[in-house]
């Protein structure tokens, strides 16, 4: 419990002062910059175990399994991933994988997010590099080699050199695509519910922003979308917004310009919004985490646009009705 509360008091800190802390890392020697929250990594390994194989297809994302601490994870390359398109499976992906020299272990990344571990390979982990949020650019839609959206923002290094933050949450749809059949068997339980209000909704991620609209659509609820917290406040607090009609605020923690905390407090600090309930759709999912969302003062947390945990906030905070 005292490492929980240690986690979330750090986590809390950085978004009352609009903060974050990024790992750099590089996927190739002298190669770009690239970025994760260090929130979503437990820790970074040197791995000299063995890999156990579990595909040998040339376009397969999943290197294999590995053991960490006693736990079998998957390990993804994120190079592969890279240069990865969806809409063209059968490309041969052996000659992208990360590289390393003869002796030398794997770099591995231990991400935890939206209730998964995965292992991520990369080629080399740098510096933590704590940035405001108002230096981090949106970037939504660059597609890095491939022309898929890969990348959410972006931001300087302290030689000035660009580093670009990568947008994880799409790197485990792609990897694991039954997940979306999960989800799409989840909407199907899905009824349209009324409500007079709408939804305000906030996430960096296109391919979170996306599921989102599907899920709320499949319920019948009227949103409107945001690609970061500034854009949702100048909407909420613009003279010609009327309040009344907002039901309810569904924000991401992480987003370029303003967080999520500073979403939560903004509104809750004005009495004219203060009454709006928000809910936190995160993917750094776990208990310590719920428990710092509501530290926040946030109404609820759901584990990153789960349909029944959307329509479960829906029914509790907008006193919707069966349409």
């Amino acid at each position: 419990m005292t490492n929980n509360l240690a986690h979330i008091d750090q986590v809390t800190s950085l978004h009352k002062n609009n903060e974050l802390q990024l790992l750099c890392f590089k996927l190739g020697k002298n190669r770009d910059l690239y970025a994760v929250n260090v929130f979503k990594i437990r820790e970074v390994v040197k791995y000299e175990g063995s890999l156990t194989i579990i595909s040998h297809e040339p376009n397969s994302l999943v290197e294999g399994l590995i053991i960490i601490r006693e736990m079998t994870i998957p390990l993804i390359d994120m190079k592969k991933w890279f240069y990865y398109d969806s809409n063209n499976k059968q490309k041969d992906l052996r000659p992208y994988r990360v590289e390393r020299a003869e002796g030398e272990d794997d770099i591995i990344m231990i991400c935890e997010f939206s209730r998964w571990t995965i292992g991520v390979r990369i080629y080399e982990a740098d510096r933590i590099l704590n940035k405001k949020w108002t230096e981090i650019e949106q970037s939504a839609g660059v597609g890095g080699n491939t022309g898929n959206s890969k990348l959410v923002s972006r931001t300087r290094y302290f030689d000035g050199r660009l580093v670009q933050v990568v947008d994880i949450e799409k790197m485990l749809v792609d990897v694991f695509p039954w997940i979306e059949d999960e989800s799409r068997a989840e909407l199907e339980k899905l009824s349209k519910v009324y409500s007079d209000k709408m939804v305000l909704l906030a996430d960096d991620s296109p391919s979170v922003l996306k599921t989102m609209q599907v899920i709320l659509d499949k319920l019948g609820i009227k949103h409107l979308d945001f690609i970061n917290g500034q854009q949702l406040l100048d909407y909420l607090f613009d003279k010609e917004t009327i309040v009344e009609d907002v039901g309810l605020i569904i924000t991401d923690l992480e987003m370029p310009e303003v967080s999520g905390f500073e979403v939560i407090r903004r509104t809750k600090l004005d009495p004219n919004t203060a009454k709006i309930p928000i809910v936190v759709n995160s993917s750094m999912s776990g208990s310590s985490n719920e428990e710092m969302a509501r530290s926040l003062h946030a109404d609820d947390f759901i584990s990153k646009s789960n349909p029944l945990d959307v329509e479960r906030i829906i029914k509790n905070f907008m006193h919707t009705e069966r349409a």
